[in-house]
C-alpha cells in the first residue's frame, strides 16, 4: 500500500519486467529507505509473483531475477560481566526487576517475556517455558506462538532469575489486591504487566530501558542487546554452542555461531590453554 502499489501498481502483471522491479528496489532504498525494508519489499513481491506464477497469471516470476540491497550485519554490543553487575544493581527495587534479569540472564526476546504467564512459569522446579510472545496486531496486544519449534522451549531458571521471580509475585500480588476490581489481567495472567494487569507496551518498556541504563552509567542500547549479552557471556564461559542454542531457541546452530562470531576467539585461546595444560 505504501510502497509496492503507489510505484508498480499500474504496470499490467503479465508486462512486469526484472528491470523494472530492480529499477524500484534501487528508487526505495535510494529514497532513504533501509536496505532491511527493502528485503522486505522485495520478499514481498517474490512471494506475491511466485503465487501468480502458480496460477499461471505470469510466465516467470521476475522478482527473483532482482536483487535487493545487501545489509550490513552490525556485530551487536553486549554488556560486559561487570557492566551487566551495574545493571541488575540499577534495576534492584524496581516492580519490573525481574523482566530484566530474566531477559538479561536467559537471553529471552522482548516479545517472548512479555508474553510470559504464571502458568509458564515453575517456582518450585526452577523451570520456564516459552511458549507465546507478546505481539501488536491490527493495534492490539496479543498472544502469538513463536515462529519456529525450537523458539517453544523450556529453560532451567539460574537461582537469580528464579528469586526475581518469586519476589515480582509477591509484589503483583499486592498490585492485584490494591487494585481490586480495576485489575484486568485475569484473562492471560502474565507474569509482567501494568500496575491493573494489562500487558505492557514494548515502546514503554524501551524508554524505562534507558533510563535504567542511564542510571547504570551504562550507554544507549537496544532492549534486545540483553539476549545478545546472555549468548556472550554463555559462550565465554566455555558451553557448548548446541547448549546455547537450545536457551537462544534458535532454529539452526548456523544462526547462533554466526551471530556470535565475535566471541569464538576467546573460545579459541581458551581451548588452546586446555589442550596446552592436558599434553603437557
Amino acid at each position: 500500500r505504501v510502497h509496492i502499489l503507489p510505484h508498480l501498481g499500474r504496470v499490467p502483471l503479465a508486462r512486469l519486467t526484472a528491470q523494472q522491479v530492480q529499477a524500484f528496489l534501487n528508487a526505495r532504498h535510494g529514497a532513504g529507505l533501509s536496505a532491511r525494508t527493502v528485503q522486505y519489499l522485495h520478499a514481498i513481491l517474490r512471494r506475491a509473483l511466485g503465487q501468480a506464477e502458480k496460477w499461471g497469471l505470469v510466465a516467470r516470476n521476475v522478482a527473483r531475477l532482482a536483487t535487493p540491497p545487501r545489509v550490513e550485519r552490525r556485530v551487536p554490543r553486549p554488556l560486559t560481566v561487570e557492566e551487566a553487575r551495574r545493571l541488575l544493581d540499577a534495576v534492584r527495587g524496581d516492580r519490573l526487576e525481574a523482566l530484566y534479569t530474566v531477559a538479561l540472564s536467559l537471553g529471552l526476546r522482548q516479545g517472548e517475556a512479555l508474553g510470559l504467564r504464571w502458568q509458564d512459569v515453575d517456582l518450585e522446579q526452577g523451570l520456564l517455558t516459552v511458549r507465546y510472545q507478546l505481539q501488536r496486531i491490527d493495534g492490539k496486544l496479543v498472544l502469538t506462538e513463536p515462529k519456529t519449534v525450537r523458539s517453544r522451549r523450556t529453560i532451567q531458571l539460574p537461582a537469580i532469575a528464579l528469586e526475581a521471580l518469586r519476589a515480582h509475585k509477591v509484589r503483583q500480588l499486592e498490585e492485584r489486591l490494591k487494585a481490586g476490581p480495576a485489575w484486568q489481567g485475569w484473562d492471560h495472567d502474565l507474569v509482567f504487566t501494568t500496575t491493573i494487569g494489562t500487558p505492557l507496551e514494548a515502546r514503554n518498556i524501551v524508554r524505562h530501558f534507558h533510563k535504567l541504563l542511564q542510571k547504570a552509567g551504562l550507554p544507549r542500547m537496544p532492549f534486545h542487546n540483553l539476549r545478545h549479552t546472555a549468548a556472550s557471556l554463555l559462550l565465554a564461559q566455555g558451553l557448548d554452542i548446541r547448549v546455547v542454542q537450545q536457551v537462544l531457541g534458535h532454529s539452526q546452530i548456523a544462526l547462533t555461531a554466526n551471530l556470535y562470531a565475535h566471541v569464538m576467539p576467546v573460545l579459541l585461546k581458551e581451548a588452546a590453554a586446555r589442550m596446552d595444560a592436558l599434553l603437557r
